[in-house]
């Protein structure tokens, strides 16, 4: 094993011990039991572990290629880790979709429960739970005093979650109650076994309806008005999710045009459709057609599945190869309580645990399809699953870094966009309806493009455009804007905007991923002319494993 590579070896096992929740994500055992610290110490230990990795990784010999790039993409996101702690943005790290606050809960999702030493664990992790929201209070609290905040909406929905998972909000169990019910089913026995959740469940409620009293009635009254963060801090975010620099004002006015462009396309579309109805009554008739729809929570989760297996017997051979362990795929409907996002979770190291697609359904029972073909294709095969189930499986050629814990949003959800524009262009989408749903998701990821960038340096709606030219952009502006692209009901764009607002640069990455990896696809079928095999682009595309856009794209030029 290189020099690199052994650096990369100790470090998903040293950043494992310090980040337990990363150690369950990636299937490292031993620390199932515990819980990440989100203290400013537990944070700043874990700076410095990136900083000493840097510096050896920078002073290791490089052999070969494999080496190169596993070296380039551990410095790119190390430098990216270090340039936000610099910047004390886990001080006001809270969010309605990806700070502590959602990991501290969803990490329980992915663990085991088929024995008595799983469900053990479930029960210590549980009692650690007020621990682990004192350390994160520490660190806001921290922020609070040198004000720095996150905004007043992110701290009122994440109280709602809070309220939610620790069954405050009244509206029933708490999901750590639901644990224990799941216990009672499975076949365990164990008295006392059950205590140990029962006591752990108490904890975990206590600590999370505690973080929900904090952050209403200490955290909310200082929190800042402003929901945007401005150009330099977006810019910043945006190269975390990116893995590339980009100029916001440019992005910006190319959403626009992407935008215009894809919804003269759905024009069309719709006429196929519905012969003289405009597209507001053709995507009401895809929501409301009994015909165009699925009834039931389990039988719409067995469509998912269905829908998996049967594109994974279709592309395998054909326009990608698959690895054995990568053909098990499993489609689950989400816990509720958090945002309304389909989403996909990664196999474990050892695939014991596999792939996963979560589908939150927000208490719905009925499910048009017309949206959710290319969703699947999307979050599943050939997009995500095959992307990082592959990623996984690679253990012979990538870093164990780069397996288990490389990435960025923008060559992820980037990826996830192509599969679906690529599952349209192979014949999958013939059907209007579903055509028609590509579409309009793509318009959709072209929207947040213009309004994530907009809301965020509250820029000007360009004069020439029909809705509320030479405004400025707000949160308001933007709901309005989205809720008519929007495919799904209207409180789904609501969790939208707040998620955008809280999560800067993250909305963008999709469209701009997808532009990275096509502009990457037609430079290497005009350099290779006839030769170029899509299958074998697919290829080398997937074995490169994840890293951000910008060493993608140089890559892939390498040919």
């Amino acid at each position: 094993m290189s020099e690199i590579y052994s650096i990369a070896d100790k470090y998903v096992d040293e950043i494992a011990a310090l980040h337990p929740s990363v150690a369950t994500y990636v299937g490292v055992p031993g620390y199932d039991h515990l819980l990440p610290d989100y203290s400013p110490d537990g944070v700043a230990e874990r700076a410095e572990h990136s900083r000493s990795t840097l510096e050896q990784i920078k002073a290791a010999t490089v052999e070969d290629e494999r080496d190169r790039i596993a070296r380039d993409v551990m410095a790119e996101e190390f430098a990216t880790d270090l340039q936000e702690f610099e910047r004390h943005e886990h001080l006001q790290a809270l969010n309605v979709i990806a700070s502590p606050a959602q990991g501290l809960r969803q990490i329980f999702d992915l663990m085991p429960r088929d024995s008595e030493a799983n469900w053990d664990h479930i029960a210590k992790r549980m009692s650690a739970m007020p621990t682990a929201i004192n350390q994160y209070v520490e660190s806001l609290s921290r922020g609070q005093s040198v004000g720095l905040t996150a905004s007043q909406r992110q701290a009122v929905e994440v109280t709602k979650q809070a309220e939610a998972w620790s069954g405050a909000d009244g509206k029933g169990a708490s999901f750590f109650q639901g644990l224990i019910a799941q216990y009672d089913k499975s076949d365990l026995q164990d008295g006392a076994l059950r205590e140990d959740l029962v006591a752990g469940a108490t904890a975990a409620d206590a600590a999370y309806s505690k973080l929900a009293d904090y952050l209403r009635d200490d955290y909310l009254p200082n929190a800042r008005e402003k929901d945007g963060v401005g150009r330099e801090r977006y810019e910043i975010a945006a190269r975390r999710f990116l893995g590339m620099e980009i100029d916001a004002q440019e992005t910006y006015e190319w959403g626009w045009g992407e935008l215009q462009r894809i919804e003269a396309e759905i024009e069309k579309t719709a006429a196929r459709i519905l012969p003289g109805g405009d597209v507001q009554s053709v995507m009401e008739l895809m929501g409301t057609d009994p015909d165009r729809a699925i009834e039931g929570e389990e039988e719409f989760r067995q469509w998912m599945q269905d829908i998996q297996e049967q594109t994974i017997a279709d592309m395998d051979g054909t326009h990608f190869d698959i690895a054995d362990p990568v053909k098990e795929i499993e489609c689950l409907i989400a816990p509720p309580g958090g945002q309304l996002a389909m989403y996909y979770t990664s196999p474990s190291e050892d695939f014991s645990r596999p792939g996963r697609v979560w589908y939150p359904t927000g208490g719905k029972t009925r499910f048009p399809l017309w949206t959710e073909v290319s969703i699947a294709y999307h979050e599943g095969v050939p997009g995500h699953h095959f992307q990082l189930a592959t990623t996984t499986f690679l253990s012979d050629q990538l870093s164990r870094f780069q397996r288990t814990i490389a990435g960025t949003s923008g060559h992820a959800e980037g990826w996830g966009l192509y599969a679906e524009r690529l599952m349209a262009e192979l014949g999958y989408l013939e059907n209007p309806d579903y055509y028609l749903g590509m579409q309009v998701s793509q318009a959709f990821r072209a929207a947040r493009v213009v309004i994530d960038i907009g809301m965020h340096l509250e820029l000007e709606i360009p004069t020439g455009q029909p809705f509320h030219p030479g405004e400025r952009w707000t949160p308001e502006l933007g709901l309005e804007f989205l809720i008519p692209r929007c495919p799904f009901e209207d409180a789904f764009a609501r969790s939208e905007i707040n998620r955008y607002l809280g999560w800067p640069g993250q909305a963008i990455s999709y469209k701009v991923g997808e532009k990275v990896f096509l502009d990457a696809r037609a430079e290497a079928k005009a350099a290779q002319g006839s030769d170029f095999q899509l299958k074998a682009w697919h290829t080398r595309a997937l074995n490169l494993g994840p890293m951000g856009l910008a060493q993608m794209k140089r890559e892939m030029a390498r040919g």
